[in-house]
Parts: C-alpha cells; sequence; structure tokens
C-alpha cells in the first residue's frame, strides 16, 4: 500500500527519527548569577548555601558558607541584607529571609562546635593586620586559610573593632562574637590586643612580608555646637565604647541625640536601657531622608524613643538645648527657618559621623589621603608596595558587611602579591561575573505563595530594661522552610521539568547532583524545556551554522 502523502518518517522506533536535523535554535544549561549574590558585599553566593540547606544538610551548608565569611552568626544579626532587597522572589510575594537562615546557621555552628577549615601547608610568609575589626579578622582568616603566617595587632583590650564598640549587645550578644572570633584563632591566627602599632614603618621593619591597615573609624566626628560651661557634651562613639567597656555613663533622665545614622539610634535605644526616661533623636531632614535604616528607626519608636524631624542643636546649656526648626528647600536641602524651641535635656549626645586615625601611616612613601581615607587601587593596595587597606580606612560604605568582604578580597591580593616575591608570574584574573538572572526569566508558577517567616522579637515593655537580644533566631523547622523559599534564580536544581516535558526525550540524566545534558540528534529546538524551566536556568540559541 503506498503511503499516504503526509506520513514522512518511519513508523518504527523514534530512535530512528533523528529530529535533530528540523532544529533552528538549540537549547543550552546557563549557570547565571544569582541577583542575591551580585548583591552581598561580603562576596557570598547565598543561593549556593540555601540549596544545601533544604534538605538539612545543615553542616554542609554552613561550610560553604564560611567559604566567604567566617561570621554567619554575626552577619546573622547585624547585616542590612541587600541581598533580600535584591531578591527575585520579591516580586512574587516575599524576599527569602535569607539573613535569618544566615543567623540560624551560624548559631548552630556554634552550639554544635563545628571547626573551620584547616589552613593550607604555610607558605613561609608573614603578614601583619592592623585591626581586629570585622574587614581585619576577616582578611587574617582568609590569609591563615591560604597557609600564611598571620598577626592581627589592635590597641582596644578586646577584639571585635566595632563589631564590639559600635554595636550594641541588644543587636549583637557577645557571647557570639567571641565564639566566632575563637573559632578564628584556632586556626592558627595570632591576635595581640593592647597593642597599638603607632607606625607602620616599624612594623614592617619586624620581618613582615604584607601589612593589611583595618583600624577602623573609632574617632566620633565633631561638630561645633555653642554650649555653655556646664553643659554636658559627649559623643556618640565614645559612650558606646564605654557601654561596651562596663561603664555606666551618667547622662540623666532626659538625653538628646544629634545626628540620623545607625550610631545616632543606637545611643538612643542604649540611653532608654541606661535609664532614661525621654530618649529624643534630633534631626534635620525628614524620617524618609535618614540614613539610619528604617528597621532600627522602628525599633526604636517601639522602645519609646522619639524624635524631632527638621531641626538642629542652635545652642547648649546646663539642663536645657535650644532648637531651631529647619525646612527643606527645592533641593532636598535643609534651611533654616529662625523658629527656635527650647527643649529639656541633661545630656546632649552627638552623633555626627565617625574618622580615622591614621597617623600609623606617617613616614611611609606614595600613600594617597582624600577626605581622611588612604586611596587603594583595584587590589586593595595602596601606593606603597606591600601595604594594603580595607574597611572604614578607605572610601567605601562603613558596615559590617562591606568590612568583611574587603577582607576577603584583600586577602586574595595578598596571597597574589606574596607569591610574586616568590617569583611566581603576575597572572591577570578577570573576575567576569556571569549574567544576573532577571525576574522575567523565571517560571514562577511553579511556585506557590509562601510569605516569609517573620523572627520573634522580645516584647517592647522587656527591652528598656536590660541589653537582652530583641530579635530572636529561626527554630530548625522554620529555618527549613525558609531555605525552601529560594526559587535558584539562573541555576538548575534538578527538578527534572526539562526531562519530563521533552518529547524527543532528548534529555539525558548524568546523575544526582550532576545535571544534565541534551541528546541533539533528537533535540528538535521546541523549546518547551527552556519554557518550563523555573530556574529559568535554559536558553535558546541559534543553531550554529556550517560553511559551506
Amino acid at each position: 500500500m503506498d503511503t499516504p502523502f503526509a506520513i514522512t518518517l518511519g513508523v518504527g522506533s523514534s530512535l530512528a527519527n533523528r529530529t535533530g536535523a528540523w532544529r533552528v535554535e538549540r537549547p543550552e544549561y546557563v549557570s547565571l548569577t544569582a541577583p542575591c549574590a551580585h548583591a552581598c558585599p561580603a562576596h557570598e553566593n547565598p543561593q549556593d548555601w540555601l540549596y544545601k540547606a533544604e534538605d538539612g544538610s545543615y553542616e554542609e551548608a554552613w561550610r560553604a558558607l564560611v567559604v566567604a565569611n567566617p561570621f554567619p552568626a554575626v552577619m546573622g544579626r547585624v547585616c542590612y541584607h541587600p541581598c533580600q532587597t535584591a531578591c527575585n522572589r520579591g516580586k512574587l510575594d516575599e524576599a527569602v529571609g535569607i539573613n535569618a537562615v544566615e543567623r540560624f546557621l551560624g548559631d548552630l555552628a556554634i552550639e554544635e562546635g563545628w571547626a573551620l577549615p584547616a589552613p593550607q601547608a604555610s607558605s613561609g610568609r608573614r603578614v601583619l593586620v592592623v585591626g581586629s575589626g570585622p574587614a581585619g579578622l576577616s582578611a587574617a582568616y582568609h590569609l591563615r586559610r591560604l597557609g600564611h603566617d598571620v598577626t592581627v595587632r589592635d590597641g582596644s583590650k578586646t577584639p571585635g573593632g566595632m563589631m564590639r564598640y559600635g554595636i550594641p549587645a541588644y543587636r549583637l550578644p557577645r557571647a557570639v562574637l567571641d565564639a566566632e572570633i575563637a573559632r578564628i584563632e584556632t586556626t592558627g591566627v595570632k591576635i595581640e590586643m593592647q597593642t597599638t602599632v603607632a607606625s607602620v614603618v616599624d612594623a614592617m621593619a619586624e620581618g613582615f612580608d604584607a601589612v593589611f591597615l583595618a583600624v577602623g573609624a573609632q574617632i566620633g566626628k565633631r561638630a561645633y555646637v555653642p554650649a555653655g560651661e556646664a553643659a554636658r557634651v559627649l559623643d556618640a562613639v565614645t559612650l558606646l565604647h564605654g557601654v561596651a567597656d562596663g561603664e555606666t555613663p551618667m547622662l540623666g533622665r532626659r538625653v538628646v541625640v544629634y545626628g540620623g545614622g545607625n550610631t545616632a539610634v543606637d545611643a538612643a535605644r542604649t540611653a532608654r536601657r541606661l535609664g532614661a526616661t525621654e530618649s529624643v533623636i534630633v534631626y534635620r531632614r525628614t524620617r524618609d531622608r535618614m540614613p539610619a535604616h528604617d528597621s532600627e528607626v522602628t525599633e526604636a519608636l517601639e522602645e519609646g524613643v522619639t524624635f524631632r524631624w527638621l531641626s538642629t542643636i542652635a545652642h547648649v546649656d546646663a539642663g536645657h538645648l535650644m532648637v531651631e526648626r529647619m525646612e527643606l528647600d527645592e533641593t532636598g536641602f535643609p534651611q533654616p527657618t529662625g523658629e527656635f524651641e527650647d527643649l529639656e535635656a541633661d545630656s546632649l549626645v552627638l552623633a555626627l559621623g565617625q574618622e580615622t586615625d591614621l597617623s600609623l601611616l606617617d613616614g611611609i612613601p606614595d600613600l594617597e589621603f582624600v577626605d581622611g581615607v588612604v586611596q587603594i587601587d583595584d587590589r586593595f593596595m595602596t601606593g606603597h608596595p606591600g601595604v594594603f587597606a580595607g574597611g572604614d580606612v578607605v572610601p567605601a560604605d562603613r558596615t559590617v558587611t562591606v568590612g568583611i568582604g574587603h577582607g576577603s578580597r584583600a586577602a586574595d591580593s595578598i596571597h597574589t602579591y606574596l607569591a610574586q616575591l616568590d617569583g611566581a608570574a603576575a597572572v591577570a584574573v578577570d573576575q567576569v561575573e556571569a549574567p544576573i538572572a532577571e525576574y522575567e526569566g523565571l517560571n514562577t508558577w511553579y511556585f506557590a505563595d509562601a510569605p516569609h517567616a517573620v523572627r520573634p522579637r522580645l516584647e517592647a515593655a522587656r527591652r528598656a530594661s536590660g541589653f537582652d537580644e530583641v530579635v530572636q533566631s529561626l527554630d530548625p523547622a522554620t529555618a527549613l522552610y525558609e531555605a525552601r523559599r529560594c526559587m535558584s534564580c539562573g541555576n538548575c536544581f534538578e527538578c527534572d521539568n526539562c526531562y519530563g516535558v521533552c518529547p524527543d526525550n532528548a534529555v539525558i540524566k548524568l546523575g544526582v547532583g550532576e545535571g544534565f545534558r541534551f541528546d541533539y540528534d533528537y533535540c528538535k529546538g521546541c523549546g518547551i524545556c527552556a519554557t518550563e524551566c523555573p530556574a529559568g536556568a535554559i536558553r535558546m540559541v541559534p543553531e550554529p551554522t556550517t560553511a559551506i
């Protein structure tokens, strides 16, 4: 019988019909940069460790996390999580609680006694880190992992830098900070406290092959405020440092804090805990222009801190101060109005920013300073060979997260510099980031609505009576739920969708954890796999053509 005109294929096994010849475009698996990873100043890849935490493999997840950051329990408390602002899930329902899961893993590691990875074989090279804050300790950790002999020196009594002396205990309990610092010490990092480095030149003469400067910004910036002789005026940095050292400053019942940053909010909340019945923040702009993070402002309001927006301090004297009302001009800059008001106050706390003491760099040639910070190149090296810098002493945002990221990146650069001293050729490594996985590339139909878990908080009525931690941790079940909300943007998580929907059986499984490959003999380029991929990890590209 003649074959009907419309039938062009044999009726036997479909394997005989190599439909790949029909194709004008082909699918490819891609590995894109998750927006959370792109946004993280500490250079973590949250998607990686969230994936490991999804089945309860918490130690494996923690070990993936500390490849970049040795302070997960700290960061899970004090980081303002730009990763969550960037999270694609925020466009579907609510961003994944990355910060909450990081804290859970960090706390669990302390509880279980998990140890950081052992360092590589000794390189024979010595590095001095000046400053035991987030940038300094991060650099020390990464340099030690790479096999270098690392010494950290700091003039304070206890390590931690502004993590200890700038962040109150109700946000970062000292036991948590101490545990994560002690774990770094067990890797072989030597921490020498109450050892001020007065001169980097003299320190390098001791035989160090490189120096990393991370002294932080621990000097309160002064501003001229007309004051009577009996006025009590102090700066917020000194106040917070003293409280961290166990001192109880005499602030009185009515405390006014002048400033609008996170330090101002911390000082006002600390004053409440020290017994102030009135704690007022005076700020010359409006709340929406305040540099302090909104969550901190909200918690301060819950605790009874009040705010005087569009106000500046004109004069301070014993028991009271004079406030002038401001108004914003067309550019948003505050202008005086000439309207004054008297405000009762026993003390005034200035929180107008911090500065860095860079006198230890005196005598080092080729350094450049701009606006009170030292200039560095893209490798974190200053103008003097072997002297690197990061954290608050360089132009950057002054946060714990940024400092930790600076430490890790500087450590890589110092490692390369030391290798060159040993004769290794200079290798230019271009860190080319894969394209960012966009929300529009996901198939969100596969993700059910699942609002993020809310971390419990200490009741506001209990906060002002002490320094107990305000924000609590997730429990294991809730941490598991939150980790599973990750949509694995731009990267295959082996859901088997492509394998199941392919009409040509052209998707080949490679084994658990190995992903898939396409059999292009049979893939006809229909694109169903790309359309149905939840994570947007498959793209269609034109079929390569062969020149005739």
